[in-house]
């Protein structure tokens, strides 16, 4: 099959945005699979997303190809990118002790239902290590007893395997605002939607003693903000008073893991732009 490929791009928002875009990949001999587009009105913003393939079954080189679009994105100051669609992209995943969010990855990804290579897990702990191998996942135990040496670590790793994303699946350590600053847009990061209500540990224990009715996980991009930065997906679930603190916590490890898997899967699809500190999705 022929390469197929994924164009998104933001600009000032303007008539003929759309029309200039669809007649640059006609000219360049192409034809639209699917395409989307937003225009935020609050701050005149205009987005969209193109996945289109070339019908004389050529595949150039798509460095080349996105210098062919870079006139056309300066005439209408486009900030784009493109992407062969068919392109695993390589996501590093980062956990400590709990295992249900990268469990769900590396079998999503192990059936092919998420387009992502996973070269390495990273962890503070070594309790996870059997699940890697049992995917065969080359598993990396980095201690955070010395925080500095274990993020050069872990920034190391980025470079030497060059990953696109990283995955803290459950990663229950704190980044320093330069690793996040160097990871900005393409780190994911998934918690329980108690926040700030419920802070600390034992969350769901605090929910239950409050009982709450809704169970629900968020997964974000990385910011210095803490648990603050742009939200890609939310999950929810109803609960009630029959249901332990044992049973919310049951029910928070589905949500988690099914809403970072979307996250992940969004991301490595080219469906999330950025829109300050905000997101637009194209589900």
């Amino acid at each position: 099959m022929p390469s197929t490929y994924v164009l998104t791009l933001s600009c000032p928002d303007r008539p003929g945005l759309v029309y200039a875009v669809t007649r640059w990949i006609a000219e360049a001999g192409g034809n639209i699979l699917d395409s989307q587009q937003f225009s935020d009105t609050s701050d005149a913003e205009f987005f969209l997303r193109v996945h289109f393939t070339l019908l004389d079954g050529s595949a150039p080189e798509v460095d080349a190809l996105s210098d062919r679009f870079a006139d056309l994105a300066g005439e209408h100051r486009m900030a784009y990118r493109l992407v062969v669609a068919e392109t695993p992209m390589r996501a590093l995943m980062l956990v400590s002790k709990e295992g249900h969010c990268l469990n769900d990855l590396l079998y999503r990804q192990s059936t092919g239902a998420l387009n992502i290579e996973i070269p390495a897990i990273v962890s503070n702990h070594p309790d996870l290590e059997r699940l890697a191998s049992a995917y065969d996942v080359p598993f990396h135990h980095v201690p955070t007893d010395d925080k500095p040496a274990a993020e050069t670590r872990l920034l190391g790793l980025v470079d030497e395997l060059a990953i696109d994303l990283v995955v803290l699946a459950r990663y229950m350590q704190i980044l320093s605002d330069e690793t996040c600053r160097r990871l900005e847009g393409r780190a994911i990061n998934i918690h329980h939607s108690f926040l700030p209500s419920f802070k600390g540990a034992r969350p769901y224990q605090q929910a239950h003693d409050r009982g709450v009715k809704l169970i629900g996980a968020t997964a974000h991009y990385v910011t210095a903000a803490l648990d603050e930065g742009p939200i890609i997906d939310q999950g929810v679930l109803r609960v009630d008073h029959r249901m332990t603190a044992a049973d919310l916590a049951r029910v928070g490890r589905d949500v988690e893991s099914q809403t970072l898997s979307r996250a992940v899967q969004l991301h490595a699809e080219s469906r999330v732009l950025m829109n300050g500190p905000r997101t637009v999705v194209f589900a």
